[in-house]
């Protein structure tokens, strides 16, 4: 697996979250973006290299430049622009433009949606399994 491609860690049970992905998956015409439920052993290990609770369910995470030197765990409204940025046109420009808004503000938004997101978009009692065509996308299955 290339450094290069960005990693997706997003609660595999939540329907904000497995929305989310859809929408990556469908967008990401190149097949850059990787993904992984953050209940998974692969989400566990990388985030506890980091100091990062893998229990927390309230964030999705982007890894950058998984297993180099420089690898690095993007958090809340950094990570959703940086997905955003890995799609390139619109996305891309969209999220460039979100960047402008200061982070407190954006991870404020963040959290609000955080925790309503099972109320609002509902809970799945397990991770969905993705389509075949995509499976090779995901870690850990």
């Amino acid at each position: 697996m290339s450094g290069s491609n960005p990693i997706i860690l997003y609660d595999g049970v939540c329907g904000l979250c497995n929305r989310l992905v859809q929408f990556l998956l469908t967008h990401d015409k190149e097949g850059r973006l990787r993904y992984a439920a953050l209940q998974s052993d692969f989400a566990a290990k990388v985030l506890g290299r980091h100091g990062i609770d893998p229990t927390d369910l309230d964030t999705v995470h982007v890894i950058v430049n998984y297993d180099q030197t420089d690898e690095r765990v993007l958090q809340r409204s950094d990570a959703i622009l940086r997905a955003g940025r890995e799609l390139g046109g619109f996305w891309g420009a969209s999220s460039s433009i979100g960047k402008v808004v200061p982070r407190p503000l954006r991870d404020l938004v963040y959290r609000l949606v955080a925790t309503n997101r099972y109320r609002m978009f509902g809970k799945y009692d397990t991770c969905m399994l993705p389509d075949p065509q995509q499976r090779s996308r995901f870690l850990d299955l």
